[in-house]
């Protein structure tokens, strides 16, 4: 697969980008995430994360199954205390 291919389309990480994040060390999609930004955009990595595990797969001889998914925290905003209590007032 030639390096230019777009891997990650939100963010626009292509396969050599994720090749040099595996080289330089990560072998989980967070790993790859946290080194190039796949997955971080609007789709949150529903379009790219298998094909990331793929890649890594095949790069460090793993099973795919094998390789750690990425992990998702749900968006936080603050809120008022008195939301959750049930008097909006506070």
């Amino acid at each position: 697969m030639d390096r230019n291919v777009i891997i990650c389309r939100c963010q626009e990480v292509t396969y050599g980008e994720i090749l040099d994040a595996i080289a330089d060390g990560a072998t989980t999609v967070d790993g790859v995430k946290k080194r190039t930004r796949a997955g971080m955009g609007l789709c949150q990595g529903k379009t790219c994360q298998r094909r990331v595990q793929q890649i890594i797969a095949s790069q460090t001889g793993q099973k795919p199954e094998d390789v750690l998914p990425a992990t998702y925290r749900v968006p936080v905003r603050p809120i008022r205390m008195g939301v959750i209590g049930g008097n909006k007032d506070e």
